[in-house]
């Protein structure tokens, strides 16, 4: 009897653990097969730095003239920084990389995180694409003067396997010169749910792409303008240039794990439309401070809200540092967007290549009694 006992026991274990590790799929986070480039080509495969062969470079596929560089000074005087490992990967003339990602959910939004700098001329240009969709970074502005910049975009997966290519559409004078891409990764961008309370979604912004562990200057964030879904779900980019995404394990963050950084002056801002009552009146508070990297001066926060605006100063020594501030407003419509950007544009204390400005984190809409 007790033999038989524990036979049912371990029976119904063995079941559920069954069931429960092929019913639960996790979500994807982290780097491609070979996404940092350190699997490097077959020497046999080599002609200098530049790629013989279509499927040379271990897990990718590439077209065209393609390099495989190692950071440092290279030849001709150049200085190739590649700040999240030794190698990286340069597209040259109409060169291309891509690889097949394998074990999406169709249906689920993805995001492409990213380091991508441009090496040679001012003009150069990077475009990213997945089956259906695409976009064509503008690289010319460097925000991070140690080749540090890294970019996010997000695309809605058609199947279970997608190709992501990266594309350097340019020709210029020298065929190897061209975008450098140094790390690729992805993450599931998971559904949004109201916080309660909160009439804002995803107001703290812990929701968002992959952030690399070993270095990070933040995530850029490209303008709405340009892409059909956000790697910041519920929010906006709705300005000329990107916002960043800051990690709270790079940087210093008012609250949670996560917060963005309006890098950009006034020609940086984020939004986000929220449900109301016409005529009710609503309290909005959020958090203002800086990322502990270096930025410094008299910052400032404008904020907008039905016909409200409130303009909150903060003056940074570039060590941390953060306040809260409230504006009461009156919606007018059942749909009232909430907008922020900074009016000023900063620098790094120690580097004025290096964009950078306030942060804002814990945004908040309450309707009030």
């Amino acid at each position: 009897m007790a033999s038989f006992f524990h036979f049912c026991i371990l029976f119904t274990f063995l079941t559920y653990h069954c069931v429960s590790s092929t019913s639960i799929v996790p979500h994807l986070d982290g780097l491609l097969e070979n996404g940092n480039f350190e699997e490097a080509p077959k020497a046999s495969n080599l002609k200098k730095t530049v790629i013989i062969g279509k499927y040379s470079l271990p897990k990718w596929e590439i077209q065209g003239l393609v390099e495989y560089v190692s950071g440092g000074p290279q030849p001709g005087g150049f200085f190739l920084a590649i700040p999240r490992g030794a190698h990286a990967a340069r597209l040259g003339n109409e060169a291309a990389i891509s690889q097949h990602v394998k074990g999406l959910k169709p249906g689920s939004i993805y995001s492409l995180t990213f380091g991508a700098t441009r090496t040679c001329a001012q003009d150069e240009k990077l475009r990213v694409s997945v089956h259906g969709f695409s976009t064509e970074l503008p690289i010319q502005t460097l925000y991070s003067s140690d080749g540090g910049d890294t970019y996010a975009w997000a695309f809605k997966a058609l199947s279970d396997v997608v190709k992501v290519t990266f594309h350097n559409p340019g020709i210029q004078e020298d065929p190897t010169c061209g975008p450098l891409i140094d790390s690729v990764a992805i993450k599931e961008i998971l559904p949004l749910n109201y916080a309660r309370g909160n009439l804002v979604k995803n107001g703290d912004f812990e929701i968002g792409p992959h952030v690399f562990k070993n270095f990070s200057t933040g995530v850029l964030l490209l303008p709405k303008g340009r892409d059909l879904y956000s790697p910041l779900p519920g929010w906006i980019v709705e300005s000329i240039k990107p916002v960043k995404y800051l990690d709270s394990k790079h940087f210093s963050v008012p609250q949670g794990l996560a917060a963005v950084e309006l890098v950009g002056g006034r020609e940086t801002a984020i939004a986000q439309v929220i449900r109301t009552v016409p005529n009710k009146f609503y309290g909005l508070s959020f958090t203002v401070g800086d990322a502990r990297n270096g930025c410094h001066g008299s910052m400032m926060v404008e904020a907008f809200a039905a016909k409200q605006k409130l303009q909150v100063p903060f003056t940074s020594t570039g060590k941390g540092g953060f306040k809260r501030a409230s504006l009461r407003f009156q919606a007018i419509y059942n749909r009232t967007r909430i907008s922020f950007f900074s009016p000023f544009y900063h620098t790094k204390v120690d580097d004025y290549g290096h964009f950078c400005g306030p942060v804002l984190d814990d945004v908040r809409v309450v309707p009030l009694k």
